[in-house]
């Protein structure tokens, strides 16, 4: 199991054991390079070890606090702090981090094992029931090495995938047999084999009556200062940290934050493609721009065809669940180049999902009715009836599921208005099992680390309780373009709105087409059926006609879930 890790950590290795739980890590050296930051880690003085994933940005502090109440150090690292923190302050001690983490913990005098992961779901945590014993990994193959996990499809998973672009909100996986633990979450597992989860943090989406005098000046202000501090606690490390730009605003703003926070010699990173059916591959004149107004030691890295073509199988290979967005390979090859420098990079990741950036919460504050009804015309990529005529019999529902899920998540309480609901399923299901992962996976497949400073938990709290129409306002993101228009040049904010493009996964013809062809058609496909042979065939006959909502290429998506399942051998 620990073997299919070593890519995520490839600078070490370990294993402990005690009567009822066996831990592994690999290890990625972020802080405390020395053999005393070493996982798993073990606290013989108060009879505790465990194994932790990610980043808490303010162990220094808890450091100090906990010498303060009597603790000694035997590293100057951060899962030390955690371990003790877990003794002093109990389960509870995951709300005073800052940071993002997956861990397991475990105290060996009261046999209680404790696995908790980070409030946005940023470090994965992936669970196995096998053979009467819970596992548990940073990616489902790890689960998966050590036999015995069913591995059929699960067909509510299924329909989640083919109705938001790939998402499966946690627990599910697109595999039965492989579960999820979901952000902001504590399962505690008792000596008896009994188990509690306790969700411990949750952001509210209505207004502040404390801030109920506040101009939208103030709220700019407020979300501009709150930006500084989450880019500022990212930098802690004991490696370089360099940013992924593209020259879009969101990750332009990190770059001039931290310039104006005096960071000197600071290295940046752009990707582009080959242009394809009239989409342009890249936006360096953009990313060049930014560079040079900041003075970065900035790399641009341009991939043609013969280069992206091969590294598509490889990238599904390092996906823990299938991924259907076109510039997970993009982050793929743009990681392999950049672990070649430094460890850690900052990325803007999570800006759309937290400020309303996309066209869909327009769509929802412009029209009146259903709000789940205008959420699914602006989001889904299908209708149930269409998913049903697509996958085979033994895999169709007789409820839309995606549907259910999405009227439960809304009619919770605490979030006041449609624009409010929208943003918040955003915030808690699709930006974690999308953009989050995404990066997390392409990354650490390089071991490299990526933070993302718009998914600091209290910037994502002030940005719930901001008033949707200050959101929705240019656009999208206008607090965010009023907060960028005081440290960014104009035209950077002001440009039009662009993505990651990976043209050829968009506009699907020659040797892509083919790869897409055998995949779809191979023994392997056939003898799996999980789609119907016919619309398969119609769908590669007219490659390019079938779209998502979203402008999704339907038949890409149904090619890369066949494509992982293949690369996982499944």
């Amino acid at each position: 199991m620990a073997e299919q890790l070593e890519r995520r950590g490839p600078d070490g290795s370990g294993a402990w054991s005690t009567g009822h739980v066996a831990l592994a890590h690999r290890r990625l050296s972020i802080i405390d390079l020395s053999p005393g930051g070493a996982q798993p880690m073990v606290d013989a003085d108060l009879g505790l070890a465990g194994v932790f994933n990610g980043i808490i940005y303010n162990y220094k502090e808890l450091r100090e606090e906990l010498t303060g109440k009597g603790h000694r150090f035997f590293s100057t690292s951060d899962t030390e702090v955690m371990l003790k923190a877990w003794h002093e302050w109990g389960d509870r001690f995951v709300e005073r981090l800052y940071g993002m983490f997956a861990f397991c913990f475990v105290d060996t005098r009261t046999k209680r094992t404790l696995l908790g992961r980070d409030r946005l779901g940023i470090k994965p945590l992936y669970l196995a029931e096998v053979g009467g014993a819970l596992r548990f990994a940073s990616t489902p193959r790890a689960l998966l090495a050590g036999g015995g996990v069913d591995t059929s499809i699960d067909p509510v998973a299924l329909q989640h995938y083919l109705s938001w672009h790939s998402v499966v909100p946690a627990p599910r996986t697109i595999l039965e047999g492989v579960r999820k633990l979901e952000p902001a979450t504590l399962l505690a597992i008792e000596p008896d084999g009994s188990r509690t989860r306790t969700r411990y943090w949750e952001p509210s989406f209505e207004r502040d009556p404390a801030r109920a005098g506040w101009s939208a000046e103030d709220l700019k202000q407020a979300l501009l200062e709150a930006l500084r501090v989450a880019v500022r606690r990212r930098m802690v490390a004991d490696v370089p940290v360099g940013v992924f730009l593209s020259g879009g605003l969101d990750s332009s703003l990190i770059v001039a934050l931290l310039a104006e926070q005096g960071q000197k010699g600071l290295t940046t990173f752009s990707i582009g493609f080959q242009d394809r059916g009239g989409v342009e591959g890249d936006e360096f004149v953009w990313s060049d721009k930014v560079a040079a107004h900041f003075g970065t030691d900035h790399r641009k890295i341009p991939v043609y065809d013969d280069r992206l073509l091969p590294a598509i199988p490889e990238a599904v290979r390092h996906m823990s669940e299938p991924m259907v967005s076109h510039d997970a390979v993009a982050f793929f090859l743009l990681s392999q180049e950049v672990a070649k420098e430094i460890k850690v990079v900052q990325s803007g990741q999570g800006a759309d999902e937290v400020l309303a950036g996309y066209s869909w919460y327009q769509e929802i504050a412009r029209t009146s009715g259903d709000p789940t009804e205008r959420y699914r015309e602006a989001f889904f990529d299908r209708p149930h009836d269409e998913i049903n005529r697509l996958v085979a019999p033994d895999l169709r529902l007789s409820k839309d599921a995606s549907h259910a899920f999405l009227d439960a998540h809304f009619d919770r309480d605490g979030a006041e208005t449609a624009v409010d609901r929208a943003l918040r399923i955003d915030t808690e299901i699709m930006l974690v099992d999308d953009p989050v992962k995404r990066l997390d996976n392409m990354s650490m497949a390089w071991g490299l680390e990526a933070r993302v400073p718009f998914l600091d938990h209290e910037l994502v709290e002030l940005a719930a309780r901001i008033p949707p129409e200050l959101k929705l306002a240019e656009d999208g993101k206008g607090v965010l373009k009023r907060a960028g228009r005081t440290v960014l040049p104009s035209d950077v904010v002001d440009r039009p709105k662009g993505y990651f493009p990976v043209p050829a996964l968009k506009h699907i013809e020659g040797s892509f087409h083919e790869l897409v062809g055998d995949t779809l058609t191979s023994a392997a496909a056939r003898d799996r059926g999980i789609f119907d042979r016919a619309v398969i065939e119609r769908m590669l006959g007219e490659p390019n006609d079938h779209r998502t909502t979203i402008g999704g290429n339907k038949l890409w998506q149904v090619a890369l879930l066949e494509l992982w399942l293949q690369q996982h051998d499944l």
